[in-house]
């Protein structure tokens, strides 16, 4: 784990946004995980990132909470976001994982409607923040395997985004870089 100060700050504003109910605010916590993530490509960061943006999907949809299984899903995922915290201040890493991974497996224990939503939400989470990540310039083929995803999923999400024509990712023309090379090498 890099930065664990980083990562509590991070889980410490999602719990406060959870208690707001804001959204917004958590998507926000997620996409400033995102360069961590691609800069140092560790698991960790990228968890983080892919649960707090699913988070602020889930709360964004007013009518899971009318659904059978929301009380027990929220109350299992304050008591593990409340824990991993407690870990994460004592610098106990692996209780810090151990519980933090429950917050997703805390999915596991609801059933009908709502568990398959949010499943379907964490999916589609892993896509995107996947391709946040490649856009940050790592290939497709390892941010798919660093996310769980397919190839052809982050591909085809990518595609559709317009993330593979961001100007970020252009080098310069072959003249350019001949030129380039020219002055450095004398």
């Amino acid at each position: 784990m890099i930065e664990s100060e980083n990562i509590l700050r991070i889980l410490k504003e999602t719990q406060q946004a959870i208690n707001e109910n804001n959204p917004s605010k958590l998507k926000n916590l997620s996409d400033q995980t995102i360069h961590k993530s691609s800069t140092n490509q560790d698991n960790d960061n990228i968890s983080i990132a892919v649960t707090v943006y699913s988070l602020g999907k889930i709360f964004e949809r007013q009518d899971y909470r009318s659904l059978k299984g929301w009380d027990d899903f929220k109350r299992l995922l304050d008591s593990n976001l409340k824990r991993s915290i407690k870990h994460l201040e004592k610098n106990d890493i692996e209780g810090f994982r151990k519980h933090f991974e429950l917050i997703g497996k805390a999915i596991n224990k609801i059933s009908g409607k709502l568990k398959k939503y949010i499943q379907e939400v964490f999916e589609k989470a892993k896509v995107n923040k996947a391709s946040r990540i490649h856009e940050h310039g790592v290939s497709l083929g390892k941010t798919a395997k660093l996310l769980g995803v397919t190839v052809y999923d982050l591909a085809n999400y990518t595609g559709s985004t317009g993330i593979a024509d961001n100007s970020l990712s252009e080098t310069e023309k072959v003249k350019r870089r001949i030129k380039i090379a020219e002055e450095i090498l004398g």
